[in-house]
């Protein structure tokens, strides 16, 4: 007997073509789907080229299931990629990743999964949910080297109810071998950790062809206000950088700030890009209940940082403030800073 209708999210990678054969093997009607998604001119989007989706096909041939391609590329123009134009323009650094999922995987593609009359949306995500006491909770994976919680912090209740994650209670090594053992054309395939939209590995070069009237040179300042040079245009450079510079002072610097309205780049020393406080907008607590107290939490501001105690003061508004018992270096506003409690993600926002 069928346990149920699924969707899944297929790249034509291995952990999506073993999230479908495992949900297929627990007994669901299992349908595959890819994204179409944009890519400048006439190139090829790194999630879905003619090569992985002739992989998802063959993936979805060998299990048996159906397999379809969604052309999702002009909300994924308009939601993902000109905000991630306009946020570099503006002076932030934004993770289209997160806009990805917010907007596109969990908003787009879940809606278009219960059109199809699906009872859940799957996707390849090493991430675990439980349900305790009526409530849906979001877990960090059991591989500490594949946890992608951080980048599922915007999840509410009413999406959990509809997703499933496979993959949250294996390694990618056994989900390798699993795709082995079952003869699965992509056990063997590399993952690109690159963004999907961005021809070669330079997103500056991408940001010179879509706003070119942003890269205005300006001053480099230290802490102190003192001009050390010349920067090639605000968008080109990141918080906590320590490349590319090209001043000499005697310390290695880091890019620690971002003046729009001077067109200023501010840099300093180790000692001083850390931060003990920043500030978080569009915050979102899985629970589905905004904190009136403060609370005790580990932070993490990027995807590969490692968690840091902090303590969250509601703001209101969609606001928090984020106290760190010990400074942290590289909060870039436009990044996302994401709570836990020991495996439980609580929610997270973006750095202001």
């Amino acid at each position: 007997m069928k346990k149920g209708r699924v969707v899944v999210a297929m790249s034509g990678g291995v952990d999506s073509s073993v999230t479908a054969a495992l949900l297929l093997e627990k007994g669901y009607e299992v349908i595959g789907v890819m994204m179409r998604l944009w890519a400048p001119g006439n190139g090829e989007n790194r999630c879905c080229p003619p090569v992985a989706v002739e992989l998802a096909r063959r993936v979805a041939e060998i299990l048996g299931i159906p397999f379809y391609v969604l052309d999702f590329t002009e909300p994924f123009f308009e939601k993902v990629v000109l905000p991630f134009i306009h946020g570099y323009a503006s002076g932030i650094t934004p993770n289209p990743c997160l806009a990805c999922n917010k907007l596109i995987k969990f908003d787009l593609l879940l809606r278009k999964a219960m059109a199809l009359e699906a009872d859940y949306l799957a996707t390849g995500h090493y991430a675990r949910i439980v349900k305790t006491d009526g409530q849906y909770r979001l877990l960090k994976g059991i591989d500490p080297a594949k946890d992608q919680s951080y980048v599922l912090y915007m999840l509410t209740q009413e999406q959990l109810a509809r997703l499933l994650f496979p993959l949250g209670d294996l390694t990618k090594e056994k989900v390798r071998e699993i795709a082995r053992k079952l003869g699965l054309p992509t056990a063997c395939r590399d993952e690109s950790q690159e963004l999907c939209f961005i021809p070669g590995k330079d997103y500056r070069e991408f940001l010179r062809l879509y706003i070119p009237d942003a890269l205005r040179p300006g001053p480099i300042y230290d802490t102190k206000g003192r001009l050390l040079g010349v920067h090639r245009g605000l968008p080109l450079y990141t918080i906590g950088q320590r490349t590319g510079l090209g001043i000499p002072y005697g310390k290695r610097l880091y890019v620690i700030g971002k003046d729009p309205e001077r067109n200023a780049l501010i840099v300093g020393t180790a000692d001083e890009q850390g931060r003990r406080e920043i500030m978080a907008g569009e915050v979102n607590f899985i629970s589905g209940y905004f904190p009136q107290e403060p609370i005790e939490v580990k932070a993490r501001i990027r995807y590969r940082a490692p968690e840091q105690e902090a303590t969250i003061y509601p703001m209101g508004q969609g606001k928090v403030k984020v106290t760190f018992k010990n400074p942290v270096a590289g909060a870039a506003p436009g990044q996302a800073v994401v709570f836990y409690k020991e495996d439980e993600v609580l929610g997270g926002g973006i750095i202001l």
